[in-house]
Formats: C-alpha cells, structure tokens, sequence
C-alpha cells in the first residue's frame, strides 16, 4: 500500500537543522501517527510522504514555508509582567500557555524579562528555519470511517 489521502501513517523521524544537529525525534522509541491528507504534520512532509512505502526511507529539506514557517514578528510581543506573578520560576526560555488578545490559546516562549514587562513569542521554536527530515515509513493503513470524519487519529 502506498501512501494517499486517508492513509493512517506511523513513522520515524529525525528533524535536523542547517548546522546538521538533530533537534528532535522519534527513531529509537515510538513511531508517530498521523491521518494524511489533513495537514496533520507539516506541508512539506506530508508532500514528500505522499506515494511513498512501507520500509521506505527518504530525507527531505524544507524551506520555513514549508516547515513550520516564517517568523511572525506580530506573534512577537510585550505582556505585563503581573500576569507572571503566580509563577515562581519564570526565565527566559520558559514555554506556558496564554490566551491571546484574540482569546486563543497559544504557547509562547519568554523571550526577554524587565522590570514591568515580558516579551513572549507565539511563533512555532522552529518557525523561520530550513529543516530536513529524516523519515522511516514503519506502517500504512486506510484509516476508520471515524477517524476521516474526526481529520485525525481516533484513540484505540
């Protein structure tokens, strides 16, 4: 079977910077899941993937757009620092979870801390970089008529 829309995916995966660093990963543990045709993984993956087999193994450089982004400098932005006050360890690097002026719910990354305010970015850690992927197709299956209705993955 090859890879189509529909198609529940497990795979490995090593994402690997410009500087050749592997910054994250599933070889060596378990392999990731997803429902193909539904933008469940990034776009350029899930183009490369398309067609493909099982036991097959392929690596692909994506440019930001086809990755996880351009850096957005509007996801870039000051908070006042009371709205840290419960936490006790606040640093820079700190990922958390806010509700933006919008009412969505992002994770943002602390970027820099003053006396009176926080500069947090919403962007994806990896937005703005060209990555490759290093991918093993472990298993290709047509996914349950529940699990295209949900576009992703139904828990077994």
């Amino acid at each position: 079977m090859q890879i189509t829309d529909n198609a529940v995916v497990c795979f490995h995966y090593a994402l690997i910077n410009d500087k050749d660093e592997v910054l994250d990963g599933s070889k060596g543990g378990e392999p990731i899941p997803y429902l193909h045709g539904f933008h469940n993984i990034v776009p350029g993956l899930e183009k490369a993937m398309a067609g493909r087999s099982v036991k097959d193994h392929f690596r692909v450089s994506l440019t930001p757009l086809e990755a996880y982004g351009e850096i957005d400098e509007e996801k870039i932005y000051d908070v006042d620092r009371k709205l840290f006050a419960e936490m006790s360890e606040l640093s820079v690097g700190l990922m958390c979870h806010m509700t933006n002026e919008s009412g969505d719910d992002e994770v943002v990354t602390v970027i820099e801390i003053d006396d009176d305010v926080v500069t947090v970015d919403a962007n994806h850690p990896y937005a703005g970089e060209s990555l490759t992927f290093d991918v093993d197709i472990v298993s290709i299956r047509e996914a349950t008529p529940q699990e295209i209705q949900a576009g992703q993955m139904v828990p077994a």
